[in-house]
């Protein structure tokens, strides 16, 4: 069952960056992977050098083409490189999941979520980390926040992605303009309190939940402005199911609060 987070000083502030001094707690950076073998030892390299305090799992649903391996390697050279390798892909909200699992098993303080096909700059992950230190539950990456923005996309992309995360802002009331970004930091109290294993998304509607959860409980969502860069390497992910199944439940969470508050 969920649990309400208990409050937080005003030091951290949504939409904005928190002041404060480097982050010391211990960091876990979940890496879903299926069929990454083309990105895979660049985005570990980069991560390990920005952040080189932290620990990286590496997710990898059963991918044939040899991310896990690659990933062992990497691991082997560099250290502080976890591979949790599952059978087959079940979905982006089942590998977080069972990251965060382990994550919160072994007493991560802070555990990231972020793409490993280099569309996320690791560069940022700073930002990320001293925005939870500054109080934020949860610090998202931000497309649609001042400084923030999706490079080389054609308009229908964009159009798509804006629209979606206004309506999901809309329908439940998020603090937060970019709800589906994958980009993210959050406090393991957080993600205590949203109750894992009652998430239902499976896609990318994995990512508004979560912050649809945490909001719920009580949590301070903060965003950090992000730019978002397609893949060079490698296949999408993405589909319209992926895209159907978010808009269908964000309508139906929205549609049962306002019965519910009503009643």
């Amino acid at each position: 069952m969920a649990q309400a987070l208990a409050p937080l000083s005003d030091d951290g502030r949504a939409h904005g960056r928190a002041a404060v001094a480097p982050v010391t707690t211990a960091t876990l950076i979940v890496l879903p992977t299926y069929d990454e073998a083309d990105n895979i030892e660049t985005v570990l390299r980069r991560v390990r050098f920005v952040v080189p305090t932290a620990h990286v799992l590496v997710v990898d649903d059963g991918s044939p083409d040899g991310t896990a391996d690659l990933a062992d390697e990497v691991a082997r050279d560099l250290g502080g490189i976890s591979v949790l390798r599952r059978p087959a892909p079940s979905g982006l909200g089942a590998a977080y999941r069972a990251g965060f699992h382990w994550g919160l098993e072994r007493g991560f303080e802070v555990l990231v979520e972020m793409d490993s096909d280099l569309s996320h700059d690791p560069l940022v992950l700073p930002e990320l980390l001293h925005a939870v230190a500054g109080g934020a539950d949860l610090a998202i990456g931000s497309r649609y926040v001042e400084g923030g923005g999706t490079k080389d996309w054609p308009w229908m992309r964009r159009m798509i992605s804006r629209n979606g995360c206004r309506y999901a802002e809309m329908m439940l009331r998020l603090p937060a303009a970019d709800s589906t970004s994958g980009f993210r930091a959050y406090r393991a109290a957080a993600l205590r309190a949203v109750d894992l294993d009652a998430v239902q998304a499976s896609g990318y509607g994995f990512q508004v939940e979560m912050t649809y959860r945490v909001a719920r409980a009580g949590g301070r969502v903060a965003e950090v402005p992000i730019e978002f860069r397609d893949r060079v390497a490698g296949t999408s992910k993405m589909s319209m199911r992926i895209v159907v199944e978010a808009f269908l439940l964000v309508t139906r969470w929205g549609l049962r609060d306002r019965f519910a508050s009503r009643r």
